[in-house]
């Protein structure tokens, strides 16, 4: 699998680079085999999903200066775990995403419709 294409096979476009995000901080939600939570899903996060995200243990919006993390807040961009997203999906809080910058490996755990229907980047 090229770890560089996203959900339409087409060139993976960067996720953001402020906060810096993906598994490699490159900017970009590229997975391969070594990122065994595939980080692959570009996301607008909002509040309600950082609480929910805090509620399951994964605290995403408290800095932690040690790991280069600045804390997200509602609007930024960040790599999700697909995982994550299809648990929030589940409950009705999964954020919004940016296809072109999402991982063609997020389909092997979330149905390419789902996606579709929190799209920010289709017109």
């Amino acid at each position: 699998m090229d770890s560089h294409r996203n959900v339409f096979d087409e060139p993976l476009e960067s996720c953001s680079l402020s906060p810096r995000t993906g598994f490699t901080r490159s900017g970009a939600c590229e997975s391969g085999p070594e990122d065994l939570g595939v980080h692959s899903v570009c996301v607008q996060v909002t509040a309600e999903f950082l609480e929910f995200s805090r509620s399951r243990g994964n605290d995403l919006s408290t800095p932690m200066p040690q790991f280069a993390f600045p804390g997200l807040k509602p609007g930024d961009r960040w790599c999700l775990c697909a995982a994550r997203w299809q648990e929030a999906f589940e409950v009705g809080l999964a954020p919004k995403v940016v296809l072109r910058a999402t991982h063609a490996r997020t389909l092997e755990v979330i149905d390419f419709a789902d996606l579709k229907a929190h799209a920010l980047d289709l017109s």
